[in-house]
């Protein structure tokens, strides 16, 4: 067979592929890109926050100190001395915990991906922050399950609302979550916080109905203001918190390495069912490199530019953007959520602000549903400082061009 007719295999794929194969990739949205539009779209780390002369240092002192050690199956020292080192840096944020309730992943979508095929069935509920991560959503699509959005405020998840939706459903006999995702801190993509009380009433609400809460915490030490709240793991006395973290924010995105800290029960089937996730070479350079306290520095280092990129953007926003325009003022993490004035469709005029000079994402990617439609997601993380003035500039020059007129009085 050449392969001409691979549709008439297409009834090979699981239900699952069949039913979102029609679907946009993850990532896909990359390619809202244009050489000529300032970069608002991308949460990615600016590129001069890499620490490329650390890391090759630490590259050079592995080899020099375990050989080809270093690269075989499993690695070296190092390699095995990582889950230490996340353990040391989790207990630092009150989360306690042993080497044993660690698992190591390819990055935080892995993570969350292994949670997915640890506990997911066709068919069951997952509860989501509304608006929340595109690329979560696309991956429990994956698993065939009924995803429900949640209503967020100022503080991040709305709790209260989400006790009163529970115990409808509870009342009902309709399907309760088996899994809410939360990103608690600098959600993505509006950039707030979910504050200390309602962290413990998510808690309480996972107990009385009976589901587990996936902890989403890639952004949580970019901190620019303001002080921590307790992590949800941290204050989880029943085992139904599931927390999810990444090096990809605070090293870089290549090292692909991310990890879940959750209970022993848990990661044992964690790493039966994602075996071999993580390369052993990356494991040791991180270890290596996180000693003497460069990864400290690195993220002090980070703050600061991220900082100053935050800045720029909320005042940008506040002397550029027309009147009806509102936005988040995150605390931390890279993105700010816009809402612009009512008759503006974000989506439709993305077109039009690319030609103006920015990309962005429109909110509508973030909803399971239907939502967004007013709203974009502003990053602040890639660009530098006179390009975010720049971006905003052409972004408040296409929302303009497309509010409608305010009628005069007669």
């Amino acid at each position: 067979m050449d392969g001409s007719n691979s549709d008439d295999l297409d009834h090979l794929f699981s239900e699952t592929v069949r039913e979102t194969k029609d679907g946009s990739v993850y990532g896909g949205w990359r390619s809202i890109r244009d050489a000529d539009a300032v970069p608002l779209s991308f949460g990615f780390p600016y590129p001069d926050s890499f620490p490329n002369d650390e890391l090759v240092s630490a590259a050079e002192s592995l080899f020099e100190y375990e050989g080809d050690c270093a690269l075989q199956y499993g690695g070296g020292e190092y390699a095995d001395a990582l889950p230490e080192v996340i353990v040391d840096r989790a207990r630092d944020r009150g989360i306690d915990c042993t080497t044993s309730q660690l698992h190591l992943t390819n990055g935080a979508t892995n993570a969350i991906d292994t949670v997915c095929q640890t506990f997911l069935d066709p068919g069951d509920t997952v509860f989501v922050e509304s608006p929340t991560f595109m690329g979560a959503l696309r991956l429990f699509r994956n698993y065939g399950v009924d995803i429900e959005g949640c209503e967020m405020d100022a503080d991040g998840l709305d709790v209260e609302a989400l006790a009163d939706e529970l115990a409808a459903r509870d009342a009902a006999g309709e399907p309760l979550p088996k899994l809410l995702y939360t990103i608690p801190n600098f959600h993505n993509p509006t950039g707030v916080t979910l504050s200390a009380e309602r962290r413990r009433r998510l808690l309480e609400l996972a107990a009385t109905y009976d589901f587990l809460v996936l902890e989403d915490d890639p952004y949580g030490q970019l901190r620019y203001d303001g002080s921590e709240p307790p992590p949800i793991r941290a204050l989880d006395r029943t085992g139904r918190a599931i927390r999810a973290n990444t090096f990809s924010k605070t090293i870089a995105p290549g090292v692909r390495t991310g990890w879940i800290i959750a209970e022993e029960s848990f990661v044992e089937q964690f790493e039966r069912i994602n075996a071999g996730g993580e390369p052993s070479y990356t494991r040791g350079l991180i270890a290596r490199y996180a000693e003497d306290g460069r990864l400290e520095q690195a993220i002090e280092e980070l703050c600061a530019g991220y900082r100053e990129r935050r800045d720029r953007m909320i005042e940008s926003l506040a002397e550029r953007m027309p009147a009806g325009t509102t936005w988040s003022d995150p605390d931390g993490g890279f993105f700010v959520w816009v809402t612009f004035p009512a008759g503006v469709d974000a989506e439709a005029m993305l077109a039009d602000a690319i030609d103006e000079g920015v990309t962005y994402l429109p909110g509508s990617f973030f909803y399971a549903g239907d939502g967004g439609t007013r709203n974009a997601r502003l990053s602040f993380s890639h660009a530098s400082p006179a390009e975010i003035d720049e971006g905003v500039a052409a972004l408040a020059t296409a929302v303009r061009a497309e509010t409608p007129p305010v009628e005069a009085d007669d």
